[in-house]
């Protein structure tokens, strides 16, 4: 079972692009290691940070932040946000 279930792509989410971090909306019983692990497999840029919240409609968002400069901008070329 995969514990990221979708890109959050919001106007706030396309700013933090700029600071080399994404948006997902996970599963609920994820914790941060293994959102860190599964992104990095699934992606292939290290991570350097994850920070996890909750909605106002329940479902748990998290925050990534990649290592590699231009890391985020390349997955959102790949999974076709920009």
């Amino acid at each position: 079972m995969t514990s990221v279930k979708y890109p959050f792509i919001t106007e706030k989410a396309m700013m933090l692009l700029e600071d080399n971090k994404l948006q997902f909306i996970v599963d609920s019983r994820a914790n941060k290691n293994q959102l860190k692990s599964e992104i990095m497999k699934m992606y292939g840029f290290p991570v350097a940070s994850v920070c996890t919240m909750s909605t106002m409609n329940g479902l748990k968002k998290a925050i990534v932040t990649f290592e590699g400069k231009d890391a985020a901008h390349e997955i959102a070329n790949r999974i076709g946000l920009m």
